[in-house]
């Protein structure tokens, strides 16, 4: 069935005309679409590159400076053309990348890592241990408003040296010892150290580079790297190309080049799939049934929270009332019906398969309560409740959730929420600087251990935009993070999840997801895994013609 009249069918109608400015933004999709429509017109099959992956990234990278990155579109990007110190394998267990080892000491503060000898960057250049030191400087310099700077806290001294509070670097806990060795000294043990360095944030920095081309560095002309590929070209808005890096530490990856599409439109995407123009893409929640019984279809579980936030600044969300009103007047059962069983009902923040899952934390759906806790926020009608705005990135999932939801406020509080639909980086810009009543987030797992999940909403954490603060929170997911006995360390989590989404319901969790993907049948070795890294240096494509 074409995917057009599948659509049709499913009552979505995806491709009504589109609002002013939308085909400017979106020609080079559309131009490719042209270009696939008419040579099957002329009964030929559009050629596929013999050895080239093309995939779909879904929108136009905010930043491929890795101190910068927040976004799954950049950091894709960035996992292959730039390595760390470790790399998770495919059970997401840290092993060496540019370090070839490490030491922990007795007491577990400190970590020393040897770096792999003739590491060379894409320009030839050998890396040295200087290069991690310059890097985590200036991820942790203020000036750099860095938001994963809080990633390092706790190394001695850095979340002082970030917060002003020191401005002598050399009394942070990292030091190149010499050419090849760094060595890290923690403010306290941490289980899961190793796999912090394995994250975009805390890779090297060549400050050469980037004090000479200044905000460009990034761009392809400029850019030097470390990882399988390189930086080809950057069409903005439009394609990244990478090409295999010669000067690669364990030699060239077989695939020799990989396409990176930015097409926002899923429906889309999957045009250019079906048409063979793409390799690899993301399902939309609405389409699963259509593709769940091909052999192309994958899926597999996610370490990833769906969340909506409140702005704890503004009214009527400065009341923790409110927000556990509005949190316990959601329906979650409701959600893998409209999203076609893709992901399961949360209530919790700490997803399933790491230490301190639990179902039963969280507010759970009672309408009738939800009105008195209204009541008793001091709003006796919602006629007296200020405008609420929900706003959410462009995203077919994204619209579907938050149309659901609008209508179960208003059939379980009567309150009509206007919805706010916009462009990635304009909403990242917004959350950032003026974050609305409610807005739409979600967190994927950079390392595998419930304290990525925990530190988001740290007092510190750059990634906390609910404008909320709370010290009891801060120690609790600090005791957690040093805490060797897994018993006690669940026991914080479980506290810390309680008052994070009840006590005093900053989130309101919706749901935890699934990875579900179309993967060509030319593609051999692309491993999938539960944090959704693509390692793409194994890769290879099979020859002959579809």
């Amino acid at each position: 069935m074409p995917l057009r009249l599948l659509y049709h069918r499913m009552g979505l109608h995806r491709y009504s005309k589109k609002p002013s400015g939308f085909a400017a933004r979106h020609c080079p999709a559309a131009t490719i679409l042209l270009f696939i429509a008419i040579s099957f017109s002329c009964g030929r099959v559009p050629s596929i590159p013999e050895n080239a992956f093309r995939m779909n990234i879904g929108t136009e990278p905010p930043s491929l400076d890795w101190a910068l990155a927040t976004d799954s579109a950049s950091i894709i990007v960035l996992e292959n053309i730039m390595e760390g110190l470790t790399q998770f394998d495919n059970n997401m267990t840290p092993t060496p990348a540019l370090a070839e080892s490490w030491t922990i000491s007795e007491d577990g503060k400190t970590y020393t890592f040897r770096i792999r000898e003739g590491v060379r960057w894409s320009d030839g250049a050998p890396l040295t241990a200087q290069h991690f030191v310059d890097g985590w400087r200036r991820l942790l310099d203020p000036s750099t408003a860095a938001e994963y700077a809080y990633f390092l806290y706790d190394v001695e001294n850095a979340e002082s040296f970030n917060q002003g509070r020191i401005r002598d670097f050399s009394q942070v806990g990292v030091k190149a010892e010499d050419s090849r060795t760094i060595v890290v000294r923690l403010r306290k043990p941490l289980v899961y150290f190793p796999a912090l360095t394995t994250f975009t944030a805390t890779y090297p920095a060549r400050l050469d580079v980037i004090n000479r081309w200044g905000d460009n560095w990034t761009e392809p002309q400029h850019i030097v790297t470390l990882g399988p590929y390189r930086l080809k070209s950057w069409r903005h808005e439009y394609k990244i190309s990478l090409e295999a890096n010669p000067n690669y530490y364990a030699g060239p990856p077989p695939l020799k080049s990989v396409i990176m599409y930015m097409v926002e439109e899923t429906n889309t995407a999957l045009d250019l799939y079906e048409s063979r123009a793409l390799d690899y893409v993301s399902i939309p929640t609405y389409a699963i049934p259509f593709f769940k019984s091909r052999s192309d279809y994958r899926q597999l579980p996610f370490l990833s929270g769906y969340y909506y936030a409140f702005n704890t600044t503004r009214p009527p969300f400065d009341n923790p009332l409110a927000r556990r009103a509005f949190s316990m007047a959601i329906d979650r059962s409701v959600l893998p019906k409209i999203l076609n069983d893709s992901v399961v009902p949360a209530s919790s923040w700490i997803p399933p398969g790491l230490l301190g899952h639990s179902p039963g934390i969280g507010m759970k759906f009672d309408p009738r309560q939800a009105r008195q806790l209204l009541k008793e926020a001091g709003y006796n009608s919602p006629s007296s409740i200020p405008p609420i705005t929900l706003a959410y990135n462009t995203n077919d999932t994204h619209k579907l959730v938050a149309e659901n939801i609008k209508e179960q406020w208003k059939t379980n509080l009567g309150v009509d929420v206007h919805l706010d639909n916009m462009e990635w980086k304009v909403f990242l810009q917004l959350i950032k600087t003026n974050p609305p009543q409610i807005f739409r987030l979600g967190w994927n797992a950079d390392y595998p251990d419930p304290d990525n999940f925990m530190a988001v909403f740290l007092s510190n954490s750059g990634n906390n935009h609910s404008r909320w603060a709370n010290a009891r929170y801060d120690r609790l997911v600090g005791l957690a993070a040093a805490e060797p006995n897994p018993e006690k360390r669940r026991e914080y989590y479980y506290s810390a999840q309680r008052l994070l989404t009840e006590e005093d319901c900053v989130i309101a969790p919706l749901f935890f997801a699934s990875l579900n993907r179309l993967v060509s049948p030319r593609v051999d070795k692309l491993d999938l895994n539960i944090m959704d890294i693509l390692f793409l240096k194994r890769l290879m494509i099979k020859g002959g013609r579809l």
